[in-house]
């Protein structure tokens, strides 16, 4: 297989997973945003959340901790656009590297 061709399907998958992940943290907002602010610490998280939430998507592209950040971002409900520019163009350096690497 080419190397771009591989590139572009292992990046539009994992960019497919991403958006999938940000919508269930979406639809998971109310249930969760009710029980975050009804702690002392869940009220401090959900700020941070805020706060740092596109600097936490920098280490969006990274494989066990990806996949949380990216629900997390949809239950912090960050702005969408800047959700797939941020983390999708990780993704797609991650790869990216990986075919330089191979």
């Amino acid at each position: 297989m080419p190397e771009l061709n591989a590139l572009l399907s292992a990046s539009s998958g994992n960019i497919l997973a991403i958006v999938l992940n940000y919508f269930l943290g979406y639809l998971l907002y109310e249930k969760t945003k009710t029980k975050l602010l009804s702690s002392k610490t869940g009220v401090k998280a959900y700020g941070y959340g805020h706060i740092y939430g596109y600097y936490a998507l920098l280490l969006s592209w990274l494989p066990i901790i990806g996949d949380p950040l990216t629900l997390v971002a949809g239950v912090v409900r960050l702005k969408f656009v800047w959700f797939v520019l941020i983390a999708g163009s990780l993704r797609i350096a991650r790869y990216y590297f990986l075919t330089l690497v191979v």
